[in-house]
């Protein structure tokens, strides 16, 4: 039972690769399959242009994946830096990074991507850049917090005093202390990307048209949910499984890497 999020996890992979691999033409338009029912000539049946539902739902996996593992990578990288100078030096060092990150931790990241999504513009490169300028702030937050308890051990403080320069002390003797929370907060940070992007595609500031988003299907697929339902379904799982097996994924490698309860 506790293996079913690297099943779905597993299955959509391997449907953003097969998309990749054939051609499944989701742009292709069949005015004789308009809103078609599942099994009519299409799997998940066909949208209000008569488009493959199943095929724009493996394009629209392909580009969810493509945003949440680059944004993460950015923010990430970024985050973790930000932290680590700010655990590691503290002082007016600490009190400038901390201010920066508190002007971004006073609005809700979402609603920052979507002010900075509108004055980019739309579109995939500036929907990677709102995300990536309002995502880094838990990483900042998370490893300070850590280099501040990490900078009081033994070890570290044997380091510096050997003359080790800082960034060998926090490459060497602080950064591989903090990989175990920051991939648990990076496995919920790629959900929470997952929705952002879904939900900037769906108020038009993200993946514009032809190319699919799941964001903008939803948005699309609202206007003929009573003579459609299989539209808005078929997007609606298919987001709520990626998103809840990747939190799922999170929670329980935050159980095996917890040591207060493997001692319990």
């Amino acid at each position: 039972m506790k293996r079913w999020p690297y099943w779905v996890l597993g299955f959509w992979l391997l449907v953003v690769a097969c998309s990749q691999v054939w051609n499944f033409q989701p742009d292709a338009i069949d005015l004789q399959q308009i809103l078609a029912a599942p099994g009519q000539g299409a799997l998940l049946g066909a949208d209000d242009l008569g488009r493959s539902i199943a095929a724009r739902l493996a394009a629209g996996a392909g580009v969810s994946m493509l945003v949440a593992l680059l944004v993460t990578a950015v923010t990430l990288t970024v985050g973790t830096a930000i932290g680590l100078l700010a655990g590691y030096y503290g002082g007016w060092i600490d009190r400038l990074l901390m201010q920066v990150t508190d002007v971004f931790l006073a609005f809700p990241g979402i609603l920052l991507a979507i002010a900075f999504a509108a004055v980019l513009g739309p579109g995939l490169d500036n929907l990677l850049l709102a995300l990536c300028m309002t995502s880094w702030v838990g990483y900042a937050r998370l490893t300070r917090a850590q280099a501040l308890s990490l900078r009081q051990r033994q070890h570290v403080q044997a380091a510096q005093s050997l003359g080790a320069p800082a960034y060998r002390v926090m490459r060497k003797h602080m950064l591989p202390l903090l990989a175990a929370p920051l991939v648990v907060e990076a496995t919920y940070s790629i959900a929470g990307l997952v929705i952002a992007e879904a939900s900037l595609s769906f108020l038009g500031l993200g993946i514009q048209a032809p190319h699919a988003s799941w964001g903008s299907m939803l948005r699309d697929g609202v206007r003929y949910l009573l003579v459609a339902p299989h539209y808005v379904l078929a997007v609606g799982v298919s987001l709520m499984s990626v998103v809840l097996a990747i939190n799922v994924l999170g929670d329980q490698l935050r159980d095996a890497w917890d040591v207060r309860r493997a001692e319990s």
